[in-house]
């Protein structure tokens, strides 16, 4: 199935967004209904350090935003979507290029909502491994979201997403 023109624009803004063209990830995929997406973080000369591997802080930098991405556009603008902390466990150098699938399910999109009718806020935590092609784990990220309802939600025309 061909990509929709929205799922394009919103890959092409999220890859072409400062902070994290800089890192050298790129997301190659986004599913047409925002529930997941996938990362490709090259081994390059701007990713390389002098172990040849590539640096840890471009590793977390590429794999920061997606998750708050996701979640954030799923909920829409009524929503405030923020990292809050972030845990990494380095597995093994990455020698050649690496690969997130970050995923968030429809039922993790409900209980959100469901639970903010009641709380100010709602964190949720997500695991997210960063992959050379054949599977071998480089590192795994424990990620929190900090959820919180907007007091005044912006303007987002019809059809678009808030990110």
């Amino acid at each position: 199935m061909a990509e929709s023109w929205r799922i394009k624009r919103l890959r092409w803004r999220f890859n072409w967004y400062p902070a994290f063209r800089r890192t050298g990830a790129r997301v190659v995929h986004i599913a047409e209904d925002l529930s997941e997406a996938t990362v490709r973080l090259p081994l390059n000369a701007a990713t390389r350090n002098i172990h040849g591997t590539i640096y840890g802080g471009a590793m977390y930098a590429a794999v920061d935003p997606v998750h708050a991405v996701l979640l954030g556009a799923r909920l829409g603008p009524a929503y405030e979507v923020w990292m809050k902390a972030a845990a990494i466990e380095f597995k093994r150098p990455g020698r050649s290029d690496l690969f997130a699938h970050a995923h968030v399910p429809v039922e993790e999109v409900s209980e959100v909502r469901r639970r903010l009718t009641n709380e100010p806020k709602v964190d949720r935590a997500y695991s997210l491994a960063l992959a050379h092609a054949d599977g071998e784990v480089a590192a795994v990220f424990q990620l929190t979201l900090h959820v919180r309802r907007r007091e005044t939600a912006p303007a987002v025309p019809e059809g678009d997403f808030p990110v």
